[in-house]
């Protein structure tokens, strides 16, 4: 006989909260992934054009973890104009051991938005000035909420900006947040007054033609993009990528094939081959973050298959300290 937990959304929101221990767990796979034998195959993904969707299939195994995860991840980005949210999904915690189902997180995409919004807090407390204190998001949904949330946990921010194509739902997240957080949000219609000043820069949209552009960065900034994670979809310009002191990538195998690298190798400005660290290496030490204060760092984060696995295990743990979930025998 044997046992699974199954966990509900509304569950996991209770016993998962997007806090200092999920952005802990996080950096935590990021150093594994630089440090362990990981195994984590490429990512699969079904795309249907018509409908403006993908779904994304991702997997890592962790030498030392009892579990290893596999997600499934719908994306349907006209979802919001039928009233719908644009991600949903689910995560099947496996044993490492046996390979028998241990859990099944019916979360709807809800893991996958903590734990992204953890990658961003790790890569700014990483490579944005210890002293960033000025934040700019682009995009107003759930993904743009969260960003700022998870900065404002690993540095002490004091205002932020809000761009979006749509001004209306700019302002009314600047509103909510600005409630949420206690510092001062601003909706801004133009892109570069967003950028202006800005510390912290955080891209969080499925657009497919460049949002930022390589002129408007100051030094000092830190770009964090972190919605190109299929071959189309496209935030930051390539020059954006070379004129930055230091490129960062989550995995650089990914982001040379559909990260931001892909489009600056597309455009002849970098090499196919050449070499740049990843987030977990300067998480480990192995490789040098941030030089000085007014270097520009980029950040390339397309979303790994080990944070999915590192997000699964820390949320089963929490199950069985909260005794939550709901226990099936077969």
């Amino acid at each position: 006989m044997t046992k699974m937990k199954i966990l509900t959304e509304a569950e996991l929101r209770r016993i998962v909260p997007l806090d200092l221990e999920a952005i802990a767990c996080v950096e935590d796979a990021f150093h594994a992934l630089a440090t362990k034998a990981v195994v984590m195959p490429p990512i699969l993904r079904l795309d249907m054009p018509e409908q403006r969707a993908e779904v994304d299939v991702k997997t890592a195994y962790v030498p030392g973890l009892d579990g290893f995860a596999i997600k499934i991840s719908p994306g349907f980005f006209n979802n919001p104009a039928i009233g719908l949210p644009s991600t949903n999904g689910l995560m099947v915690l496996f044993s490492t051991k046996t390979g028998l189902v241990q859990a099944v997180l019916l979360d709807n995409g809800y893991l996958t938005d903590v734990r992204t919004a953890a990658a961003g807090a790790v890569a700014a407390r990483h490579l944005s000035r210890q002293d960033a204190g000025v934040a700019a998001i682009f995009g107003a949904g759930m993904q743009a909420k969260l960003q700022l949330e998870a900065l404002s946990l690993v540095r002490r921010i004091r205002e932020a900006r809000i761009w979006a194509r749509d001004t209306a739902k700019a302002e009314a997240v600047a509103s909510e947040l600005t409630l949420k957080l206690g510092f001062p949000i601003h909706a801004k219609v133009d892109g570069r007054a967003a950028v202006d000043g800005a510390d912290i820069i955080v891209t969080t949209t499925p657009s497919e033609t460049p949002l930022l552009k390589a002129e408007w960065l100051q030094p000092g900034q830190h770009v964090t993009a972190m919605g190109s994670d299929a071959e189309h979809k496209n935030e930051i310009e390539p020059a954006v990528i070379t004129g930055a002191g230091l490129y960062v990538a989550d995995s650089l195998k990914q982001t040379r094939r559909l990260g931001e690298l892909h489009h600056a190798i597309e455009a002849g400005l970098v090499t196919e081959g050449m070499g740049f660290p990843e987030l977990g290496e300067i998480v480990a030490g192995r490789k040098p973050g941030r030089s000085g204060p007014e270097q520009i760092t980029v950040a390339d984060l397309t979303g790994t298959g080990i944070q999915d696995t590192a997000i699964a295990t820390l949320a089963a743990a929490r199950a069985v300290a909260a005794g939550a979930g709901t226990t099936f025998e077969s």
